[in-house]
């Protein structure tokens, strides 16, 4: 089992940046962030397999945010810009034991974390 810290969560305008942190307490193949508006399902954001070559995007956010890994291929790092009101949502960090085409669904992953609020005011 495979525990997933989430961090980096807050309030910011219109416009802004935050920059999301998720550390995984063992070895995983990819990692991802998914995120969850009220009232509306969980949704792909962006991924990254452990080599920290390829790399995945939503269209609703290519461009505007970047997933990294960090030092240790346990951690990720999701850094978002030009943040808008819509991008309001709970960010669940997410990890995979195993290769997928493009990581975009929920049941390409093993492990959740809890969730970090992220608040856009317009």
């Amino acid at each position: 089992q495979v525990q997933l810290v989430e961090s980096g969560g807050g309030l910011v305008q219109a416009g802004g940046s935050l920059r999301l942190s998720c550390a995984a307490s063992g070895p995983t193949y990819v990692m991802g962030w998914f995120r969850q508006a009220p009232g509306k399902e969980r949704e792909f954001v962006a991924a990254i397999e452990w080599s920290g070559i390829n790399s995945y995007y939503a269209d609703s956010v290519k461009g505007r945010c970047t997933i990294s890994n960090g030092n240790s291929e346990n951690t990720v790092y999701l850094q978002m810009n030009s943040l808008k009101p819509e991008d309001t949502a709970v960010y669940y960090c997410a990890a995979g034991r195993r290769y997928r085409r493009d990581y975009a669904v929920l049941s390409d992953y093993d492990f959740w974390g809890q969730g970090t609020q992220v608040t856009v005011s317009s």
